[in-house]
């Protein structure tokens, strides 16, 4: 593992989540802030469409924070009892959190939260719970791994990219009608597992 100067050496162990606590996950994931973002745009006619992503530098650095409700407590939970979720434990302390669920009609491993706490980032940690999903997919003969991030999510984007991931589609209004206009569109991306 690697550490920066003046970083504690600490291990960390991967290994399957038996439980879910939002405020673990309010702890880990709260939030990213972003230097650039994809600009997305279509293009159509009636012979063709094509949706486009172009990296643009912020004028403003853009933060999001996430809030967590009672809902996302009781699905994430049932989430875990599928067994596909992972955590990053430093002792008994949970650093990093995967939380992934089956999608049978599919064999799609999907990925619902994936975070490191940011005191633990760069460390190899996200690299090293994706690849116990991924493991955890081949266990489930499962024949790919996909999640959904956002155009502002640039780091995150960038992270997935690195650990084999490729955004496969995009969605103009999926969080609202005027996802375009509102600079908040869903990226989704597979990794497809041979």
């Amino acid at each position: 593992m690697h550490v920066s100067a003046g970083q504690p050496v600490m291990t960390v162990e991967i290994r399957a989540l038996d439980r879910f606590n939002i405020d673990d996950l309010k702890r880990i994931a709260d939030g990213y802030l972003s230097l650039e973002r994809y600009d997305v745009s279509r293009t159509a006619t009636r012979e063709w469409t094509a949706l486009t992503m172009n990296l643009v530098e912020l004028e403003r650095p853009y933060l999001k924070q996430w809030e967590w409700t009672a809902e996302d407590l009781h699905h994430y939970a049932s989430v875990v009892d599928e067994g596909l979720s992972v955590g990053a434990f430093a002792g008994d302390e949970l650093v990093g959190i995967g939380l992934a669920g089956r999608r049978a009609w599919n064999s799609t491993m999907w990925i619902e939260e994936f975070h490191v706490h940011r005191d633990w980032r760069r460390r190899g940690i996200g690299r090293q719970m994706m690849q116990a999903l991924e493991q955890l997919a081949r266990d489930a003969q499962l024949r790919v791994i996909g999640l959904e991030t956002q155009n502002t999510n640039v780091p995150g984007i960038d992270a997935y990219r690195r650990m084999g991931f490729e955004v496969e589609s995009i969605d103009l209004s999926f969080y609202t009608n005027t996802d375009t206009l509102d600079g908040e569109v869903a990226i989704f991306m597979k990794h497809r597992l041979s």
